[in-house]
């Protein structure tokens, strides 16, 4: 009969990972049984050598260990199939390190120094802890969902493998034969070859590139010029040498300043290692130079743009969008408020721009759908492309069919002589905006699916297809999955346009902008220097504005249109204007037995969130036991379930629990 093994991990991950670990190398000799403490544990374990994942779980196990069983606490170490993906950040960078307890973080940041994986600094974090500003990187042994969500790159290593000791203890307990160590102890000095093997791989593959794309370089019209980390030019190539008329073979392997003699451009070129652009003067040429570093090969590019010529030929292209109204009205800086929920929708809806994916844009009426959908178009590569729009609501079938796909010359009566282009046609190049999706026909959604899955059009009495190269935006204030059930809306076709998502604020979730907004309105009316009390700025902030932006600045164009002088007051609210509760509360804090359950479950997952520890449901209810309102495990899922649909909290599987948001923190400061 076979011995038996009891591995006892903490996570279910870990579990997973030390099993696989351990019967890849023991299993043919030893029974191996393994359990996570945050899953299940057996009532009692007689008999068996028990291996700890980590010292700290042995408080959460040791009341199921017999005294009839040996323990060994393992000894963990870096998964080496990963371990490539850290020589890869460059030397001195600090990157944050991820783990669930700050016992696992310092010891897993001690065991990479003492591998002489040192080359970079890390920066210990668990939950609760502080982010240094400055962090780009971050990097965990398979806590993925405990990276912050506003770091950048994040990379994992893989949970970390018990060492090579631990194993030989394990051997030398069961008395097992000397060939498995032995094979044992080869298996770990293969792992370590392949690891050498795939980094020279990977050195060879980074020299072939260099050699491809110093000839893209020397090839392209872009002016470039690539300094190394001694101020050494490494790269300077035809266009930059027809530029500044500085021969390319007298410029290369010397020192910049040798070669340019602009100080304020060699300061620029030279004092930081980040990445920015200004405006210089270069041999009699305006230019404008971006600056950018490749941290990995330490070298400083920089593109030089002959700043007369590029604004030329912007503005031809401007101009010409702008004869035919082809230009989006709208940036980013349109977007008025200071409200966190807003900057996180401007923030989500930034990065939705760097990609050429449909988007769909959800939210109320009157929230501004256009304004962001013309501010994504503006951010994108397709900026100086056509941007057009129109509303799917406004037009009957047949005429929004043409208005969309063009026609032929003869395809119905009074059809335009030689026919005329479409909307898909017109943009071709940039964006199409589709407002009010929801309301276009069964006929219509069947022929906008054909464009969204072949990327053709035919016009109306056509008989050939048309490519197009158009990036489409869709909005609505409808429920699409509702109207899904009802048959009144394509499946297929949703998932076709909502391949990127985001979903507008209302100005009852923003309430805080409102002041924001009213000021702008006035400043853009006929009454610039008009002002509005404070009584009648309070009244309106108080009010529900169901119809949002649209409403308000409805209203304020009323109010400034009656006011008898350049001071607006509450004597100039329409009277039919609906006033809202003066004392509203968020809803998750009226006076119910189900509202106080959920407000007591705020409360305790942001203290406990700021001291540090894991929120979990079994620590929530013995916490509640303390108070006037005890709660059951089974209670506090069910609550916990209805504050995430809210969006005031985020549960997390396993031990770190459940974390407030900015919503819940901003619902409690409200109640207070």
């Amino acid at each position: 009969m076979k011995q038996e093994l009891v591995l006892l991990a903490g996570t279910k991950e870990t579990c997973k990972a030390l099993t696989e670990q351990l019967k890849s190398m023991l299993g043919r000799y030893v029974n191996i049984r393994s359990y996570a403490s945050e899953d299940f544990l057996p009532a009692n374990i007689k008999d068996s050598l028990i291996v700890y994942s980590s010292y700290l779980i042995h408080d959460e196990v040791k009341h199921i260990i017999d005294s009839s069983c040996k323990v060994i606490v393992a000894h963990r170490t870096i998964n080496y199939d990963y371990i490539d993906s850290l020589f890869e950040i460059p030397k001195e960078t600090s990157v944050l390190y991820v783990n669930d307890f700050p016992e696992s973080v310092h010891d897993s940041i001690e065991t990479l120094n003492r591998l002489g994986i040192s080359h970079i600094q890390y920066i210990p974090y668990s939950p609760g802890w502080d982010v240094p500003g400055s962090i780009k990187i971050a990097v965990t042994p398979g806590e993925m969902e405990l990276i912050p969500s506003f770091i950048p790159i994040k990379i994992n290593l893989g949970v970390r493998l018990i060492d090579i000791h631990t194993i030989m203890k394990i051997v030398d307990y069961f008395r097992l034969p000397e060939t498995l160590s032995v094979n044992i102890t080869d298996k770990y000095t293969s792992k370590i070859i392949n690891l050498s093997k795939k980094l020279s791989a990977l050195k060879q593959e980074a020299v072939t590139l260099n050699q491809y794309l110093k000839k893209v370089v020397d090839g392209v019209n872009d002016e470039i010029l690539a300094i190394d980390s001694t101020g050494t030019i490494t790269v300077f190539n035809e266009a930059l040498e027809k530029m500044t008329g500085i021969s390319t073979e007298f410029s290369l392997k010397k020192k910049v300043s040798n070669v340019f003699k602009n100080i304020e451009l060699l300061r620029f070129l030279l004092k930081e290692k980040s990445e920015a652009q200004e405006a210089f003067t270069v041999r009699q040429t305006n230019v404008m130079v971006h600056r950018f570093p490749i941290a990995n090969e330490e070298t400083i590019v920089a593109t030089f743009k002959d700043m007369d010529e590029t604004i030329e030929m912007e503005k031809a292209v401007k101009h010409e969008l702008q004869k035919k109204g082809y230009i989006s009205k709208y940036t980013f800086h349109s977007i008025l408020g200071n409200s966190s929920i807003l900057k996180d929708t401007i923030k989500i809806a930034k990065k939705l721009a760097s990609t050429d994916l449909p988007i769909l844009i959800q939210g109320e009426s009157g929230t501004g759908k256009e304004l962001f959908a013309g501010a994504i178009h503006s951010e994108s590569s397709r900026k100086n492309s056509p941007f057009l729009g129109i509303n799917c609501n406004a037009l009957p079938e047949e005429l929004l069919e043409s208005e969309l796909f063009g026609y032929e010359e003869g395809a119905f009566t009074g059809a335009r002589k030689g026919g005329k282009k479409g909307l898909f046609e017109q943009a071709d190049g940039g964006t199409l905006f589709l407002d009010e999706i929801g309301d276009i026909s069964t006929k219509l959604q069947a022929r906008l699916l054909r464009v969204l899955e072949e990327w053709e059009i035919r016009r109306i009495g056509g008989n050939k297809n048309l490519p197009i190269n158009v990036r489409i935006i869709a909005a609505t204030n409808r429920n699409l999955k509702k109207m899904i059930d009802q048959g009144e809306f394509r499946e297929d076709l949703y998932h076709r346009l909502k391949v990127l998502s985001l979903t507008l604020p209302s100005l009852r979730q923003r309430s805080e902008d409102i002041p924001i907004l009213i000021q702008a309105f006035i400043d853009q009316s006929h009454k610039p220097f008009a002002s509005i009390n404070n009584e009648t700025l309070e009244k309106l902030s108080r009010m529900e504005w169901k119809g949002n932006i649209r409403e308000l600045k409805n209203t304020v164009q009323y109010m400034l249109a009656v006011s008898e002088n350049d001071v607006i007051t509450t004597a100039d609210l329409p009277a039919d204007l609906e006033e809202a509760n003066e004392n509203r509360t968020p809803p998750i804090l009226i006076s119910s037995k189900k509202k106080k359950e959920q407000h007591l479950l705020l409360n305790m997952i942001d203290e406990l969130n700021k001291a540090g520890n894991p929120a979990s449901r079994k620590k929530l209810s013995a916490l509640s036991q303390e108070t006037p309102i005890p709660l059951s495990e089974q209670q506090i899922r069910i609550r916990l379930k209805e504050l995430e649909q809210h969006g005031y909290v985020v549960v997390h599987q396993g031990r770190t629990g459940t974390q407030i948001t900015e919503k819940g923190l901003h619902a409690l400061r409200q109640s207070h």
